[in-house]
């Protein structure tokens, strides 16, 4: 069966086109690095979006509950992954019984939320004991430098890494892992050949309205997830953070 893709939004990244290949493997980078903290639990991924990542929770996974607050997207989540769980409900209100899972998935999500703290109580609470929080957000730092307030108008509220810990340590979980994702060795040379950052090149070419140039077309069509790194050094420096959570 053939399921239409989700339309873009400007915010959600979806796999199979080629001008969001660099973010939907920015995205696919951190599920890869975090997928073992799945490997035979039933999991909840407290906003699927698009259901890419729940998919690739899955082939590791028990079980896989996919949750997301919008229709069409937990309608289209349910069509392309039918091996998924699918609910729609409200993050800060999680339909779940009291520890009834052993991992919360919340990647790229928590910055569009209102009520972060309750939240991160939610999935404490739905958690069973040794149960294991997984978490990434844009690193406010380098994200909306220099502001209290995002950039992008999709978010609520971005994240300084010590910010980030003290709401996971505040919701009363123990932070087993705080790390950021950088560019590794090839995206850092794709920085220097376009002017210092692919990044602002391709935001340039959307805000402007232009043709993508066919050199960054194709240096963006090339990135994979292998692009990416994840490590503990100089998390104030990367461009995405990386949590990992231990419920007591």
């Amino acid at each position: 069966m053939t399921v239409e893709p989700l339309p873009l939004t400007g915010e959600r990244t979806v796999p199979g086109i080629v001008e969001e290949n660099y973010w939907f493997r920015r995205h696919e980078a951190a599920y890869l690095d975090l997928v073992h903290h799945c490997a035979g639990a039933v999991v909840l991924e407290a906003g699927c979006g698009e259901g890419y990542g729940a998919a690739l929770i899955a082939e590791h996974a028990t079980r896989v509950i996919a949750l997301d607050y919008d229709e069409l997207t937990a309608a289209h989540a349910h069509r392309a992954y039918p091996n998924l769980a699918v609910l729609r409900g409200n993050l800060a209100s999680l339909p779940l019984r009291d520890a009834s899972v052993d991992v919360v998935a919340n990647l790229q999500v928590i910055e569009h939320l209102w009520d972060q703290e309750g939240f991160l109580r939610e999935c404490a609470r739905v958690l069973r004991p040794g149960g294991r929080l997984l978490i990434t957000t844009p690193n406010r730092i380098t994200f909306s430098p220099g502001r209290d307030t995002p950039l992008n108008p999709f978010h609520t509220r971005e994240l300084a890494p010590a910010e980030l810990a003290d709401l996971v340590t505040g919701s009363g979980l123990d932070l087993e892992l705080l790390a950021g994702l950088h560019h590794g060795p090839r995206l850092r040379e794709l920085d220097a050949a376009f002017g210092g950052s692919i990044i602002d090149a391709q935001v340039r070419v959307v805000v402007e309205g232009d043709a993508w140039p066919a050199d960054l077309l194709a240096a963006v069509a090339g990135v994979t997830s292998a692009d990416f790194t994840i490590t503990t050094d100089e998390p104030d420096a990367s461009l995405d953070l990386v949590a990992v959570a231990v419920r007591r």
